[in-house]
């Protein structure tokens, strides 16, 4: 859907900006819920989220109107840097540095768009859930409640750090050509699955990646020998590997890069007086959920929120050794978790 023209919070126009989603039950005027999806997501959350999104499930859509775009700067529809420019071309290295902020400022023209003035509730995890925090300080006249999962309010040192060694991975590749590559006939591939490897290990608990692979060695292989060798890897080498090409056929290195550097952006706070008068300030009912073993966004950095919150509906913990991902594959837990929420928002 064309929206128009959005400013970016430093001072940069995007024309022309196309927002995609996916929309799921009827719309009755007051019972619309915004589902955020998280870094390498999409619109389709009932593909992604199916054990939450559907008939009789948390999310019934026999009940509610549920929306899910894609995020700005993303490669599923909406405007990112491997979408046609004005002129006809990529936006490619034109593609300027957005922030959460403008991701969700793009979102409320698109609803704007539809018609849409009231959400019920705003509920994403990870980079969802740093719009969904942002959804609340920014539009609290429009959002009922807030679900923030897995996420901070505002990006720590250590993940900005790893998250630019992502994106470092990705502009270091031969073939990413300053982010104009799109008419090149050669991607930055082997940056991204790099990029993805290192994530990956954020995703997933120490505790998962052990049990499931230890220092075995990769069947048929030997890392132990005289040498080191490539193809001779450790089992989890091979799993890392794997999920670099999963990522690099579905994905684009533009995106990822525009999206990443979005995240090391997170800052609830600025502008605002610093965190925690930002979040004082924030007077959506708002429940917070975080995991256990999240590496990536640690468990208290949303006891930090729960605590600073203006108004804290409920806080939740996921038990799991999966870590950050753990929203996304603990189905039963999130289930409770999403059917309680909305039952303290009725």
């Amino acid at each position: 859907m064309g929206i128009g023209t959005l400013r970016t919070e430093a001072g940069v126009d995007i024309p022309g900006l196309e927002i995609a989603h996916q929309t799921w039950g009827e719309f009755t005027g007051d019972n619309a819920i915004l589902v955020e999806h998280a870094l390498t997501g999409d619109a389709d959350a009932a593909t992604w989220w199916s054990e939450v999104i559907g008939p009789g499930k948390a999310l019934d859509t026999d009940h509610w109107f549920i929306i899910c775009t894609n995020v700005l700067g993303g490669c599923s529809g909406s405007t990112g840097p491997s979408s046609p420019h004005p002129d006809g071309r990529p936006w490619g290295s034109r593609f300027p540095a957005i922030s959460i902020r403008d991701q969700v400022h793009a979102e409320k023209m698109f609803l704007d768009h539809l018609g849409i003035e009231k959400l019920h509730a705003v509920i994403g995890g990870s980079l969802g859930g740093a719009r969904t925090l942002e959804w609340a300080a920014l539009y609290p006249e429009m959002v009922g409640a807030a679900c923030v999962i897995a996420v901070s309010a505002r990006a720590s040192g250590w993940q900005i750090g790893i998250q630019t060694a992502q994106i470092q991975s990705i502009v270091g590749d031969p073939f990413w050509q300053n982010g104009d590559y799109y008419a090149t006939g050669k991607r930055p591939d082997a940056g991204l699955a790099a990029a993805r490897k290192l994530a990956h290990l954020t995703y997933r608990g120490e505790l998962e990646i052990d049990e499931r692979f230890g220092a075995t060695a990769q069947q048929g292989e030997n890392p132990l020998g005289p040498f080191r060798r490539d193809d001779q890897r450790f089992a989890v080498n091979s799993y890392l590997e794997y999920q670099g090409r999963k990522l690099v056929d579905r994905f684009d290195a533009g995106s990822y890069v525009a999206l990443t550097e979005a995240l090391n952006r997170h800052d609830i706070g600025r502008g605002r007086g610093g965190l925690n008068k930002a979040l004082a300030a924030i007077e959506v009912p708002t429940m917070v959920v975080g995991v256990g073993t999240d590496i990536l966004y640690p468990y208290h950095q949303q006891e930090h929120l729960s605590r600073n919150l203006g108004n804290l509906l409920g806080m939740a913990k996921i038990n799991s050794p999966v870590g950050h991902d753990a929203f996304l594959t603990e189905a039963r837990q999130m289930e409770h978790i999403l059917r309680n929420f909305l039952n303290l928002t009725n």
